[in-house]
């Protein structure tokens, strides 16, 4: 496997036990609907979360939660329609960033941005 998938995995396998701890329930990871993936599904309180994991080495010259650009952003939500319609919910949702930096001994720091963006209205 290569490091950016091994380093990807390692974030999320971070990011969920970071929510369990959290008092999150996690209710899918790495969920797929066609060519777009969701990194991890989870309720928190009466909302459904949807989480995208960002895993770096290094903050030169961008954290992480930086790249999750407008057109990311505009995936997990079409991702997100869709897990809602087929789970047939009526529930409130929220779209967070959890970033990860893990140096060369797997040291990491990581930062959970809530509400870390909002759906656009059309």
């Amino acid at each position: 496997m290569a490091e950016h998938n091994e380093l990807g995995k390692l974030g999320e396998q971070l990011a969920r036990d970071f929510l369990i701890a959290k008092g999150y329930q996690i209710l899918e990871q790495n969920w797929v609907c066609g060519h777009k993936e969701i990194d991890i599904i989870a309720k928190d309180g009466d909302e459904l979360v949807i989480v995208e994991v960002r895993a770096r080495r290094t903050t030169y010259l961008v954290d992480p939660e930086e790249t999750v650009d407008r057109y990311k952003q505009q995936f997990l939500i079409w991702a997100a329609n869709a897990y809602v319609e087929r789970h047939n919910l009526d529930i409130d949702v929220r779209f967070d960033i959890v970033a990860i930096v893990i140096d060369k001994n797997n040291e990491h720091r990581k930062e959970h941005i809530e509400n870390a963006f909002y759906p656009m209205l059309h």
